[in-house]
């Protein structure tokens, strides 16, 4: 045997997948799925999200077929503090967060990692689509995968050497099409499911109405004002809009207006146009490096992306003496926006990344 592993089943075909291949390896594999929030329509089928209870149950029938153990563990409570609460946190302090990258930082590697150690496994697996390697140090390093439509090292920026050490990304390698092939042949039920695409606790994508209701409050109103601080309409509550947003904001101009800011203390929207949204360089803090840490002040060449899939640009990476870490684009860069992350890479390795403070 190669090892026992605990495997993330979400129930979609990845997943599914990765404890298919890591069995036929000779693994002892144990399929686990987290529950991670309390679903009021549990049952009901919700197309685009992930954490259903029809992903449950292809996780299960998954399992079944393969014959391995498979057990549903309650992260609820640590889900809604971790991934939640924040979620809100930041949304009422004007950034725009990124909750998968909170599940997987908090949650798919840090607890799951944990109760696998209880568990007696060796490591812990998922089907993400990303690579890990190791240099001739013994670091561990994390890069992207070969499939540029698939690759998501971004949101997997915050991994530590213990994570990484202990995890297992049997897809890193493939592709989508011969991963999907490899489940109908081996007579997967969800070889053809559709992949998740919302946030699985915001299934109607209605951040403004779900942050209505965990606060049990309306988002109050305020004024659209140009970069003057001329008035140029209401909005329906700040925290209901992200830099870089042109759909959705009911005013009339002659020119396309996007969001260029937000001041949630006097609860302003500031709209511009196009060319008021590009900025040259960012701050970022709660920083993670993969690769070995540069000493502060030590100009770092790579590319930067602020978005996930967005395309990566050239820039230069100033760690501070505080930790947090400034980038300064070569060329401006659109809708840079606080909350989002910005991951830094050297080819294909992921450097390392943090969030975006302004």
């Amino acid at each position: 045997m190669a090892g026992k592993v605990l495997v993330a089943m979400s129930g979609g075909v990845d997943s599914s997948v990765a404890a298919c291949l890591l069995q036929e390896q000779g693994y002892a594999c144990i399929g686990v799925t987290m529950r991670l929030f309390e679903n009021t329509a549990a049952g009901i089928p919700r197309g685009h999200t992930c954490c259903s209870l029809d992903d449950v149950e292809d996780a299960r029938a998954v399992a079944d077929t393969l014959g391995i153990p498979f057990y549903v563990l309650n992260f609820t409570e640590d889900f809604h503090q971790k991934v939640i609460d924040k979620f809100v946190r930041v949304y009422q302090s004007g950034g725009t967060p990124n909750p998968c990258i909170d599940c997987n930082r908090y949650l798919k590697f840090d607890l799951l990692l944990r109760r696998a150690r209880e568990l007696g496994c060796d490591a812990i697996a998922t089907g993400h689509y990303v690579r890990k390697v190791r240099d001739a140090d013994g670091r561990w390093g994390l890069c992207k995968t070969d499939d540029p439509n698939k690759d998501q090292s971004y949101v997997l920026y915050a991994l530590t050497q213990d994570q990484l050490a202990h995890t297992l990304f049997p897809l890193g390698e493939m592709h989508k099409d011969t991963v999907r092939a490899i489940a109908e042949q081996r007579g997967l039920c969800n070889a053809r499911k559709q992949d998740s695409q919302d946030i699985c606790f915001v299934p109607d994508g209605d951040c403004g109405a779900f942050l209505e209701r965990q606060t049990g409050a309306p988002l109050p109103s305020g004024d659209f004002v140009d970069r003057d601080g001329h008035v140029l309409g209401r909005h329906r509550g700040a925290a209901r809009y992200t830099i870089g947003q042109r759909k959705g904001l009911g005013v009339s101009a002659p020119t396309r207006l996007f969001v260029t800011g937000k001041d949630m203390t006097a609860n302003t929207v500031t709209l511009g146009p196009e060319a008021e949204l590009y900025r040259s360089s960012l701050l970022a803090g709660d920083w993670n490096w993969i690769a070995q840490p540069p000493a502060p002040g030590q100009a770092l060449r790579c590319n930067a992306r602020t978005r996930y899939h967005q395309p990566e640009r050239s820039a230069t990476a100033l760690p501070q003496q505080d930790g947090t870490v400034r980038v300064l684009f070569d060329t401006p860069q659109k809708a840079i926006a606080p909350g989002q992350a910005v991951v830094l890479y050297r080819g294909d390795a992921v450097l390392g990344g943090g969030t975006i403070l302004k």
